[in-house]
């Protein structure tokens, strides 16, 4: 097997390991190791956004038999991420003739995505602790307030995860515990991946109808990572919290000073 091709597979690998484990975004480590690869900014995002599609979509399946989701909230967050993500995806296809400035808007919004992302994941437990303080409370807002900052916290999303592959997953359940902290986490989280899988679908295949996508490396990748999911996931829990985020957090965030550079 060519050297590179392993490459891919044993990252996708380390990727899904991490992702069972953890819980943390593919797309926010993925999306780096490709960088390093040598893929271009425009190709490793692209590949990405369908990538988490795939190894999400499952997800919607096992959150939905155990009535995970929470379906109003998840078409809130859609009406503001599907057109988010046309619209970036119509901006970036003017930008198509210029690689070199798509792939330096690309490269520099990931850039600031994994600081957010490293912030997020650093300061969970204590944003975590703020909205059980105030569950139930709703901060005190109306129905159509909340609504409102749901379809902006959509816009939002749609806008990084179409320019870079990153949000859905740290950024995106984050931003719901703020504004949903009465919810449990594990609807939560079902609601964020059922919202995740057609916000990276839309924006995956808005990039391959660019040319931005690798369909064999596609493969590689999920080659490795679907039993690299598995094995994570029955080591869940091994590697204390306190001592996992922190690294993880550290990773990304000098991987994201790197890129804005």
């Amino acid at each position: 097997m060519d050297f590179g091709i392993l490459g891919f597979i044993v990252a996708g690998l380390v990727v899904g390991f991490i992702v069972g484990m953890t819980g943390v975004g593919g797309g926010s480590l993925m999306t780096p190791i490709l960088l390093w690869f040598g893929i271009n900014p425009a190709t490793a995002v692209g590949t990405d956004l369908l990538y988490a599609a795939i190894t999400k979509s499952g997800g919607i399946v096992v959150h939905q038999r155990n009535r995970n989701i929470d379906w109003s909230i998840t078409g809130w967050l859609t009406l503001g991420s599907a057109p988010a993500a046309a619209l970036t995806l119509w901006l970036l296809n003017t930008l198509h003739s210029d690689t070199e400035a798509l792939n330096a808007v690309i490269k520099h919004a990931l850039g600031y995505v994994l600081l957010l992302t490293a912030l997020a994941i650093l300061f969970k437990q204590r944003l975590l602790d703020f909205a059980k303080r105030h569950a139930g409370d709703h901060y005190h807002l109306s129905d159509r307030t909340l609504n409102a900052l749901t379809v902006g916290t959509g816009i939002l999303l749609g806008v990084m995860v179409t320019l870079t592959s990153i949000g859905a997953g740290a950024l995106g359940t984050v931003a719901l515990f703020l504004l949903y902290p009465y919810l449990v986490t594990k609807r939560l989280v079902g609601t964020e991946i059922a919202h995740a899988v057609p916000l990276t679908l839309i924006a995956g295949l808005g990039h391959a109808s660019m040319g931005n996508m690798d369909w064999h490396l596609l493969g590689y990748l999920l080659m490795g990572s679907l039993p690299g999911i598995y094995l994570g996931s029955h080591l869940s829990g091994r590697i204390p919290d306190p001592v996992l985020r922190p690294c993880l957090a550290t990773m990304l965030g000098f991987i994201g000073y790197k890129l804005v550079l």
